[in-house]
């Protein structure tokens, strides 16, 4: 049997069984709360000085891509924006691990992108270990308002996810899904922000 000597943080990142009560990890979430005063203080700020915060905290922040606030996440260092992306107001990402969004990807407002995720088992969950599972959204996807996106699903590129419904499974490139949980509709039929 090997001894897993990586740090809580580390076994975070991964995806892996972690103690978020962890003092790195603290430590992380205390800076992303300073950082987030700032960046909800910046509504009347110019774009341009929005972006520069949004670089200063996340993974990587495209070209164009404009986030409005107020915004809620755990890190901001897990969060990948393509060229072009928007978020509307009141947007929340949990991001234990990393969510990337693809190019001209429109989000609309009150959106959850949820990664953290918890053991099933009741004897696992008391331990208060908890998990993440990445979630990647394709290119020129709508999110319409009030959508959850759940642990570890994929969106495909040019997908639609209708206001309010719960992404539960991976959306093929391409397909349009709405309800709770959200299910794949015709072409035909329309969604609403």
């Amino acid at each position: 049997m090997t001894l897993d000597t990586r740090t809580q943080k580390q076994r975070m990142l991964a995806g892996d069984l972690y103690d978020a009560g962890d003092p790195e990890i603290q430590a992380d979430l205390a800076a992303t709360r300073a950082w987030l005063v700032r960046y909800n203080a910046s509504l009347g700020a110019t774009s341009a000085e929005r972006r520069q915060l949004l670089v200063e905290r996340f993974a990587a922040v495209g070209a164009g891509a404009g986030i409005r606030p107020p915004f809620h996440c755990d890190y901001g260092f897990n969060i990948r924006v393509g060229e072009g992306v928007f978020l509307n107001f009141n947007c929340v990402i949990l991001d234990v691990v990393e969510v990337a969004i693809g190019d001209r990807t429109q989000i609309g407002p009150g959106v959850q992108i949820l990664t953290a995720d918890h053991p099933r088992t009741p004897a696992e969950r008391e331990s208060g270990l908890e998990f993440g599972r990445p979630i990647r959204i394709g290119r020129n996807v709508w999110i319409g308002g009030g959508a959850i996106l759940l642990p570890g699903v994929t969106v495909g590129d040019d997908a639609v996810i209708g206001a309010g419904s719960v992404v539960t499974r991976d959306v093929p490139a391409g397909a349009t899904v709405v309800g709770n949980p959200a299910r794949q509709r015709p072409a035909t039929q329309g969604v609403s922000e």
